[in-house]
């Protein structure tokens, strides 16, 4: 048994790579089989199709964005920083995981039922995520909240509008910076005092 999800590993790394190149459409069963020295047919003793594969995958660089945040954020205290770390390490960590963050923006891959599924239980997660640092800032009287849902839905949202013009210019844009100027905004707003 161990043996089979050592192998179901391997051909869902090799596949991160081959998806992450050529996208979903045009990666084929035999590229995969190529990319793990292994026949079709033995791909298919550990998966039943391209799609379940490509749910493997999309699962693990799930899996991959949520550790790294749970990771960067157990060293920060203070509940703004949170925010600060939780937005910049987000970013990152969708740079790094192209499957991943395509299935999440690629409308054709709407199409796939469980990538919808996806979707709904990450954007959930990342809401309790982002309220519970909401809880923390109200609870510690960082923060002045009304309701700490509504506010990590509306993070949330915010955070996603920022996902195209950092991914597209991160090499040119300092990311920090601009995280720096939207929690400004966020905590502060706009109106002059």
């Amino acid at each position: 048994m161990v043996e089979k999800e050592v192998v179901k590993d391997q051909i869902v790394e090799a596949a991160r790579q081959i998806f992450s190149r050529f996208g979903f459409r045009k990666t084929t069963m035999d590229e995969i089989a190529r990319g793990v020295n292994k026949g079709k047919s033995s791909i298919y003793y550990y998966f039943t199709s391209k799609e379940d594969i490509y749910r493997a995958v999309i699962e693990k660089e799930a899996g991959l964005v949520q550790d790294e945040i749970v990771r960067a954020l157990t060293n920060v205290k203070e509940p703004d920083e949170k925010l600060k770390t939780y937005i910049a390490v987000r970013m990152r960590a969708f740079g790094n995981t192209i499957n991943f963050y395509s299935a999440i923006k690629d409308e054709f891959l709407a199409n796939l039922d469980f990538i919808n599924k996806i979707r709904e239980r990450f954007d959930n997660e990342e809401i309790k995520m982002v309220e519970t640092i909401l809880k923390e800032g109200v609870n510690n009287d960082k923060f002045v909240i009304d309701n700490t849902e509504l506010a990590a839905i509306a993070l949330v949202t915010a955070i996603k509008g920022l996902e195209a013009p950092l991914m597209k210019y991160h090499k040119e844009l300092n990311v920090e910076e601009r995280i720096g100027h939207l929690l400004k905004i966020l905590f502060f707003g706009v109106m002059k005092r």
